[in-house]
């Protein structure tokens, strides 16, 4: 099974800390994911500017870049505990309500809380 690396936003700490939750269990299930953080990488490598990255979760598997909600289904699929969510939220029916409540509600709200932190430390 070929890595998959995730891209997250690690100055947020609602992510971090779910990103840290995947991390412990990826680690326990030895499962192929290799998460990094945007602040401490080149993202340019990844083809998106650091606004883009810090705006949603990103996965790459080999040379493709799957961003927003279908990413996390990748992350999903990868982790034995987390494979049925992967499997419920691809359903026909609830597929477009997730990728809907994540692009409209829960990214850009993200994205506002971490833009609103930066706004503060400057």
């Amino acid at each position: 099974m070929s890595e998959t690396e995730i891209l997250y936003n690690g100055s947020c700490p609602i992510c971090s800390a779910e990103i840290a939750h995947y991390k412990a269990m990826a680690r326990k299930a030895d499962a192929p994911l290799r998460f990094t953080d945007l602040h401490q990488t080149d993202v340019s490598d990844w083809g998106l500017t650091e606004d883009q990255a810090t705006r949603r979760i990103h996965a790459r598997q080999g040379e493709s870049i799957i961003s927003g909600f279908p990413a996390f289904l990748i992350l999903w699929r990868d982790l034995p505990r987390m494979r049925w969510l992967a499997r419920v939220l691809s359903l026909p029916l609830l597929r477009p309500v997730a990728e809907f409540g994540y692009n409209w509600i829960a990214a850009p709200l993200l994205y506002w809380l971490h833009k609103r932190r930066e706004a503060r430390q400057g």
